[in-house]
């Protein structure tokens, strides 16, 4: 591929062409020239966008694509090209899957199915058998067949003891454990926030303490075992303050939260409206603002979509009956432009690469052409239109919005949403 992308705003504090519009010439996937202007004599293929900007691929770390087993919610080679489509160069892929990636060959199943893929996909290996809590599942053969991490998805690690001697367990082979919290007994039959929203509508509420109680555990296991852990999609404001007091005492924690939660609260739940069911649930305005300052602080580390698609035959039902989820690639970026800056919404976007051990690349000359191309101006309503996904489960349709992910570029491929 030969491709010159001009008048480009580039947005990536690690380039000396940080904040400079230019022109980049892309040739068999790598950038090889970056300057204010650049001659085509060959004819070689242009691209040019209104208000482009570009910045170092985006990463999501946590993906759930429902193949192989839920191919009715979506499939692998249509997830990763809605979320090149949406802005992603990479995803970790979540191993809720029937059967869950709990093994070497399910690990080597996702990643043959995702080779040509614009859009890296990165396996998360189930850190227990079945994903159902009780005995480990053999993580270190799937870290040999690609996996980057391991985790039971949307399930907490009950025993504790499980948890204390995987941390242990990994630590041979540098593994990184990924830690849902949420203590069950706490939870009950709830299936929404607990407070003033669900006592009016009565709903039975899930209380912030059941996160707080699993993350607290969960950081003394991490401090007895000197492991490496990441909890994701935290939730409310004492978990925030958790993780930043075990960070001050050095443990090796990194933490994500979901874009709903940064940007909706459980005020949206007035219509009884499944799309707005998710685990955790929407939180508090209160807590609300303290992810957003634990973004703004540093204490979360990345922000998530969460994607989660669910088909409508387990979405359009009774509140208690309607599973979990919602998805999140399309609306990722533009809704996280309503409330935070560009910079931090592009830093938290690609930061989760490290956590993951997964490569970045720098936009100068030589390095790797992987980038994500967007539009940060403009103001829509999110619509059933702007939907790439199977299913359409969005708790965002009918949500202001900012902004346009207008594709990626990435593996010798570009992708445009057009």
């Amino acid at each position: 591929m030969k491709l010159i992308i001009r008048n480009a705003k580039i947005i990536d504090p690690t380039s000396p062409f940080h904040n400079q519009t230019t022109d980049l010439l892309i040739v068999d996937g790598c950038l090889q020239k970056i300057e204010k202007t650049l001659p085509n004599p060959d004819n070689v293929e242009e691209l040019q966008l209104e208000n482009l900007h570009v910045s170092q691929g985006w990463f999501d770390s946590s993906v759930s694509l429902g193949e192989p087993g839920f191919e009715e919610r979506e499939t692998l080679a249509n997830g990763l090209l809605v979320a090149a489509k949406s802005g992603f160069t990479a995803v970790a892929l979540q191993p809720n899957t029937n059967p869950v990636i709990d093994n070497q060959s399910q690990i080597n199943f996702v990643l043959s199915k995702a080779k040509n893929a614009a859009t890296e996909l990165y396996p998360i290996g189930a850190l227990s058998k079945g994903s159902e809590g009780i005995d480990m599942a053999e993580m270190f053969d799937m870290k040999n067949a690609g996996a980057i991490a391991f985790g039971d998805y949307n399930k907490s690690i009950s025993n504790a003891n499980l948890l204390k001697i995987a941390l242990q367990y990994v630590q041979d082979f540098d593994g990184l454990l990924i830690a849902f919290c949420q203590d069950n007994t706490l939870k009950g039959h709830g299936v929404v926030h607990e407070g003033i929203v669900s006592t009016r509508l009565g709903l039975k509420g899930i209380p912030s303490l059941a996160e707080e109680l699993q993350v607290a555990r969960n950081l003394y296991l991490l401090e007895y075992t000197s492991g490496k852990l990441h909890i994701p999609t935290i939730s409310t404001q004492k978990s925030v303050e958790l993780i930043k007091e075990a960070k001050a005492k050095g443990l090796q924690v990194t933490s994500s939260v979901a874009v709903h939660n940064l940007v909706l609260t459980d005020e949206k739940l007035d219509d009884f409206d499944t799309r707005f069911k998710v685990l955790p649930p929407l939180r508090s305005e209160t807590d609300r603002q303290a992810l957003l300052e634990g973004i703004h602080d540093g204490t979360i580390d990345m922000i998530t979509s969460d994607h989660n698609p669910i088909d409508i035959e387990h979405k359009k039902m009774e509140f208690d009956g309607a599973k979990y989820g919602t998805i999140g690639l399309e609306s990722a970026f533009s809704s996280l432009l309503t409330v935070l800056p560009l910079e931090l919404v592009i830093e938290k976007l690609t930061a989760g690469k490290a956590t993951f051990s997964i490569k970045s690349h720098s936009i100068t000359e030589g390095a790797a052409a992987s980038l994500s191309l967007f539009n940060p101006d403009g103001d829509a309503i999110f619509q059933k239109e702007n939907i790439l996904s199977k299913s359409k489960n969005s708790a965002f349709l009918g949500s202001a919005i900012k902004g346009k992910a207008y594709g990626i570029v990435n593996q010798g491929q570009l992708i445009l949403n057009k």
